[in-house]
């Protein structure tokens, strides 16, 4: 592959706790909005100015967003807030929240290996999202925030873990503990020997899959398309920038399903629907996660129900393909379509899609008197990459990764 340092722009590493934000698209307006006033340099007056700088009812894809997007970062870099490395580095880029860790690698990856494969994809994206973070790129002159990249370091020799070990034996060039709790470490790497040695490793690698960032990945790609042959274009134009984790390192929590009413149902009538559609109903006490893989639990009219599908069910299904066969994919084709009424889950605005970290009374909140909620068992890292490496493309929304990854720290100037 073909994965290098970079002349990165960067907020002053004493300001780094006030400047991380978490990704644009995992936050509310009104989240961005208060995030924004707690720390006045957040990121995300960059990355939401719509939601941010403008009343509420904003076209947030209007020209003078990106305008003030534009404006924001002119003015954060001539302030002096963010600097310009002036050699190419990689930055090594440690979480930990909890007993969670992982360690990955800031770079970027050549163009080619996206548009050949050796990026593997697993979800589509759309083309209004992709526009936005093209004019958003265009915009401010760099792409503010990275592709979450992961590689299979079981498939690996490990030669790139243990350089990742031997660049980050020393203190950090930044570490801080941001809002949510979890601990950023960034380390600078500066040694040519070093830089040389991550660059072979990495290059030796036979492909990476995005685990998330799809419309960051492609919206990048497209804009150093654009920009091929610019004599004006950075250096590394024709690359996106990216963090590049070793799977085994990474930690997928449950992204789950709430649907705003019954489909017209009774809470028996749903009940025994989902019966007659193969699962037996357990009753529970209390809030519960489901107790393993294939088994959802259902909340409505203030009672949960742990699902099982019975061995009918799994005989009827027969052999599944990689995609097919994720407890997500199965919950819509057998229960959000045909019960619920949910037809095309990108586009019904019944259907809500809640992550893991809100916890299972954030489900009941939202499924309130009149809807459903839905807990799944979390989907594999090991899915993730068997969906990819056969070509095949998840349900929206399947995975909901933890920590995620904050932006704000490092920008690639296009």
């Amino acid at each position: 592959m073909d994965i290098r340092p970079f002349a990165a722009i960067h907020p002053r590493p004493d300001l780094m706790a006030q400047v991380a934000a978490l990704p644009y698209d995992v936050v509310s307006p009104q989240e961005a909005r208060d995030a924004v006033a707690a720390h006045p340099k957040s990121f995300l007056a960059i990355d939401l100015p719509a939601e941010t700088g403008f009343p509420a009812d904003k076209d947030p894809y209007a020209p003078e967003v990106y305008q003030r997007a534009q404006e924001l970062f002119s003015a954060a870099v001539g302030s002096g807030d963010y600097v310009q490395d002036a050699e190419p580095h990689y930055y090594i880029y440690q979480l930990e929240d909890g007993e969670r860790s992982q360690r990955g690698l800031v770079c970027v990856v050549g163009v080619a290996d996206y548009l050949e494969g050796r990026v593997k994809r697993h979800e589509n994206t759309r083309v209004v999202k992709e526009n936005d973070r093209i004019a958003h790129i265009e915009a401010v002159g760099a792409q503010t925030g990275p592709v979450f990249l992961a590689y299979d370091d079981e498939r690996e020799d490990g030669s790139l873990e243990e350089l990742l070990d031997a660049a980050s034996a020393g203190e950090p060039w930044a570490d801080f503990v941001d809002d949510e709790g979890v601990r950023n470490r960034l380390w600078r790497v500066d040694d040519p020997w070093m830089l040389g040695q991550l660059s072979t490793a990495a290059g030796a690698l036979e492909c990476a899959y995005i685990a998330d960032g799809h419309h960051r990945g492609a919206s990048a790609v497209k804009v150093a398309q654009r920009h091929a042959g610019d004599p004006d274009a950075a250096d590394d134009a024709d690359a996106f920038m990216a963090v590049l984790f070793p799977a085994s390192e990474l930690s997928i929590l449950a992204y789950n399903r709430v649907v705003a009413d019954r489909a017209g149902l009774t809470p028996a009538q749903l009940l025994a629907a989902v019966e007659d559609a193969g699962y037996t109903l357990e009753p529970r006490v209390e809030a519960a996660s489901p107790s393993r893989q294939g088994n959802f639990t259902l909340y409505t009219d203030g009672h949960w129900y742990e699902l099982s599908p019975t061995p009918e069910l799994v005989a009827r299904r027969g052999a599944l393909g990689a995609a097919d066969s994720l407890d997500v994919a199965r919950l819509q084709a057998e229960i959000l379509a045909p019960i619920l009424s949910i037809g095309d889950p990108r586009e019904d605005p019944r259907i809500e899609f809640v992550g893991g970290i809100r916890g299972l009374g954030a489900l009941e909140d939202a499924a309130a008197e009149k809807g459903v909620a839905i807990a799944c068992w979390p989907t594999s890292v090991e899915q993730l990459m068997a969906v990819a490496d056969a070509g095949e493309l998840m349900p929206p929304k399947s995975t909901w990764f933890e920590p995620k990854l904050r932006s704000g720290l490092v920008f690639h100037k296009i």
